[in-house]
């Protein structure tokens, strides 16, 4: 089986399409879901006196995808900010993809081990 060999200007191209999407996307949905919340929450009074830390619903992802579908506002804002630290991440997949079809063995090494450690770190 023979893939198609790709030049550094295409891995380029590709990976500046992935990134503006990226930020566009996140930025987009982190902007609604910060008007809904304003929309649903602007008369209520602010209380700073007592700290009131994250349900878990704001915390974990699948409770945040489950809330953003329900139309909580607040997940969906942190479904806008899940979507911007995927961003980075899926750049440097997509860099491994690239260097792989350009058959670049010490780059793919790299970048393998910069998405593991990525991976890792985001896991931990």
């Amino acid at each position: 089986m023979t893939f198609p060999r790709i030049s550094d200007t295409g891995i380029e191209r590709m990976v500046s399409a992935l990134l503006r999407a990226g930020v566009l996307l996140s930025g987009s949905v982190v902007l609604a879901g910060g008007i809904y919340f304003l929309w649903r929450h602007a008369g209520e009074p602010a209380d700073y006196r007592v700290f009131h830390g994250q349900p878990s619903v704001d915390r974990i992802f699948s409770q945040i995808l489950k809330g953003a579908m329900a139309g909580r506002s607040l997940s969906v804002i942190q479904l806008g900010i899940l979507l911007l630290i995927a961003t980075p991440i899926l750049r440097v997949a997509l860099s491994l993809v690239g260097f792989l079809l350009e058959r670049d063995r010490t780059y793919v090494l790299i970048t393998g081990i910069v998405l593991v450690l990525l991976l890792c770190s985001l896991m931990g």
